[in-house]
């Protein structure tokens, strides 16, 4: 089981690169066979290792945005940074059939599973979308009827990461998917044109409820503009998880 996995000892294991998905112009899905893979809860992450011929390794860690039920198929999303001496192999370099070395599954607080309850709410900024995407896609493969709604900000509808997919995920009164973009918008654009505020939080989420958490993953200044926004909107400190990630890195 995936909550055995967290607790255990971690090793590194070898996966293939089985298929490369080509999300954005800056993003890509890895999909890899993980032989041994101990199963994993949505939200968690795996430390990726490159090792150069020289001896010299590079580690990063990156959310898993497929669901448990992919079995020993695991998805990381990667967005490519011009400085990242990782994320540039990772999304620019790496084929089908190639190598690479990874451990996990590693965290247990910003998780969620159909036996923790309802509603889910889920706010993401631009790659931020990655560990949340993994609760939609277990949300949908369970069966679950429990409401989820997720707010995603994204600069352009170019920047769109699963943006197809998300489409399809999205069902009346089940799974409700908002965008926002906040650097242009093309003619005839339905959904909301800025930043992640206030009032949008309430308008999207409709105040907070009893079980509801919320999971909040992207740059840091939204992360944390968003987690203070529900508390003072009512969501109790504990309904609110977060994870996020900066500049640096890749």
């Amino acid at each position: 089981m995936a909550g055995t996995a967290v607790l255990g000892r971690l090793i590194w294991r070898v996966a293939t690169v089985s298929g490369v998905i080509v999300e954005t112009a800056g993003t890509k899905s890895l999909v890899l066979s993980v032989p041994g893979w101990p199963g994993h809860r949505p939200g968690q992450h795996v430390d990726v290792r490159l090792t150069a011929e020289d001896g010299y390794q590079a580690q990063r860690s990156y959310s898993i945005a497929s669901p448990p039920e992919d079995g020993e198929r695991i998805t990381l999303t990667v967005e490519r940074l011009d400085d990242g001496e990782v994320s540039t192999y990772l999304a620019g370099d790496l084929r089908v059939g190639d190598p690479l070395e990874l451990r996990g599954p590693i965290g247990g607080y910003f998780t969620w599973t159909v036996a923790d309850g309802a509603p889910l709410l889920l706010v993401a900024g631009g790659s931020g979308i990655a560990p949340l995407m993994a609760m939609l896609r277990h949300h949908a493969a369970s069966g679950s009827d429990a409401p989820a709604v997720l707010l995603y900000s994204s600069r352009t509808v170019d920047d769109i990461i699963y943006r197809s997919e998300l489409d399809e995920l999205a069902t009346p009164d089940l799974r409700t998917v908002v965008h926002t973009l906040t650097r242009g918008q093309p003619t005839g654009w339905p959904g909301y044109r800025r930043r992640i505020d206030s009032a949008m939080l309430s308008q999207v989420f409709g105040g907070p409820s009893p079980g509801a958490l919320a999971y909040v993953c992207g740059p840091t200044s939204l992360v944390e503009g968003v987690a203070t926004t529900l508390v003072n909107l009512g969501f109790a400190a504990d309904q609110v998880r977060t994870e996020r990630f900066g500049p640096t890195g890749g």
